[in-house]
């Protein structure tokens, strides 16, 4: 901030220089108060001893830190081009901004997309494509034997934001969207606020922290029973979630940055407010597979049988494979899985956990899948797949390999106007989406987003059934990996069921 501010005094000097020449007596005055401002600027930075750069190049070194605190903008409006932005790209970013504005979303001039570079995907269409507005398969229902309240939910659902993360303007623009819409919201692991109960269904995530689900005993968190059921049974649960890791940060726990910690959001969480809030890795309430479906069980009791599943990114492939064989050979199990990509998320995380640790999406979501056929549980244990999913492509790719819905994070903040400024964690969202600073949250007018996020998800929706009724099938529900294509090598091309499933 303090260099955006002499970058306006730099452009404040040369318009004084203008008004000296136009109206001399007003632009000297101007110009010589800033001349001094800036000379005493220029003499502390020479005496400092924190900066050498600084010290060696009075006040023109300032601008290095400028640029350095814009040069994502930069980066992002005059060097990137349509493709080669991360982590999402400006062509999908578009793709979000024109479905939630209900813009027109066509491109000319075909694909800018190198269709023979090794990676490249695709379906292949039938020459005898069916009515996209006939397709069905658009909704799921979730609940295994185990469960008596089943959960008819869209394959399209809001993934785990807390808020806390985000702001309350944006916790109820995307509730009031999900109700809009018919859809889920997923509460993220900062427990159930008054901006999550606007009338969307929820998903009741808990955290290793048990935020609205626990307490504090003696400075450990720990899982309450009457704290949870109060939150549990609320008519607006639909479904639970048990927060094994995240992709952002496998293995770590939730952090909540102390400037972010307000409050009203550390009362919710039973926190101390303004302090840094980072939830245990591990869980306290289990430790080995026979205490976590016996866990599984009991919340899903304590919640009168709404489904109960758990979230994780996959890390160890002998311990999820441990764990399902564990599930079969109890004959008990969590409703649903959500799987989380390592490629990270929403969430502040330290770099090494966001760059190098956790499993891909594509490649968890194939081990899990593999697992509940091996064990012949997927009739009973439904798939969320939650990692960069943006456009319809994405969905239907991970449906065809094995999910049973997809849960959206960053494509929804893109929905509610977020601009990809990566600040996520600074508490200086310039959109009010992922901010506690009441000036920047009301930037986010919650009646016109909310729209935003139901149009963002209808549209989506509609853009999948035109895929299905390209491939001339009737059902979403038909998509296998044998209907995706991956480009190899130069002459190479295989369908995805080659690659993961032979």
């Amino acid at each position: 901030m303090r260099n955006t501010i002499l970058a306006i005094l730099f452009a404040i000097t040369i318009l004084a220089g203008v008004l000296v020449y136009f109206i001399p007596q007003i632009g000297t005055i101007i110009l010589l108060s800033i001349s001094g401002l800036l000379s005493l600027i220029a003499i502390y930075d020479s005496l400092q001893t924190k900066h050498s750069l600084l010290r060696a190049f009075p006040l023109v070194a300032r601008l290095r830190w400028f640029f350095e605190e814009e040069r994502d903008k930069i980066q992002q409006y005059f060097i990137e081009d349509n493709l080669n932005g991360t982590p999402i790209n400006r062509e999908k970013r578009s793709i979000v901004y024109q479905r939630s504005k209900l813009e027109k979303e066509t491109i000319p001039f075909g694909t800018q997309h190198n269709v023979y570079k090794k990676g490249y995907e695709f379906v292949k269409h039938s020459l005898f494509p069916t009515a996209h507005h006939d397709i069905i398969g658009d909704k799921i229902t979730f609940g295994s034997d185990k469960c008596t309240q089943k959960y008819k939910s869209s394959i399209i659902n809001i993934s785990a934001m807390s808020f806390g993360s985000l702001s309350k303007n944006a916790v109820m623009a995307l509730n009031q969207g999900a109700k809009m819409g018919d859809f889920a919201h997923n509460t993220g692991e900062g427990g159930i606020s008054p901006y999550h109960l606007q009338g969307g269904d929820l998903i009741f995530q808990v955290g290793t922290g048990y935020f609205g689900a626990g307490k504090s005993i003696n400075g450990k968190r720990v899982f309450d029973d009457e704290i949870f059921k109060k939150n549990a049974v609320r008519p607006e649960v639909k479904m639970i979630e048990i927060k094994f890791s995240q992709g952002a940060k496998p293995g770590h726990g939730g952090i909540l940055p102390a400037k972010k910690n307000t409050q009203e959001i550390a009362e919710i969480r039973s926190v101390t407010p303004g302090t840094q809030v980072d939830s245990p890795p591990g869980h306290s309430a289990f430790s080995n597979y026979d205490e976590l479906i016996q866990f599984i069980q009991k919340v899903r009791e304590l919640a009168n049988g709404k489904p109960v599943g758990i979230k994780l990114c996959v890390g160890d492939n002998q311990e999820i494979s441990e764990m399902i064989t564990a599930f079969a050979t109890h004959n008990n199990y969590p409703d649903f899985i959500s799987v989380d990509g390592g490629e990270g998320g929403t969430g502040s995380a330290p770099l090494e956990f966001t760059n190098y640790i956790g499993t891909p999406l594509i490649e968890g979501l194939v081990f899990i899948n593999k697992q509940l056929l091996k064990h012949n549980l997927k009739n009973q244990i439904k798939i969320i797949a939650s990692g960069k999913a943006v456009d319809a492509f994405d969905v239907v790719k991970y449906l065809a390999l094995g999910a049973d819905a997809v849960g959206m994070a960053r494509s929804f903040m893109l929905s509610l106007g977020c601009i990809q400024a990566r600040e996520c964690n600074l508490d200086t969202c310039p959109v009010g989406v992922a901010t506690q600073d009441e000036d920047l949250v009301k930037a986010l007018v919650v009646e016109k987003k909310n729209v935003r996020v139901k149009n963002y998800h209808s549209k989506t929706v509609v853009a999948i059934k035109e895929i299905i009724a390209a491939l001339g099938l009737h059902s979403i529900s038909e998509l296998a990996p044998n209907h995706i294509f991956r480009r190899r090598k130069d002459e190479e091309v295989v369908s995805l069921d080659e690659v993961y499933y032979n």
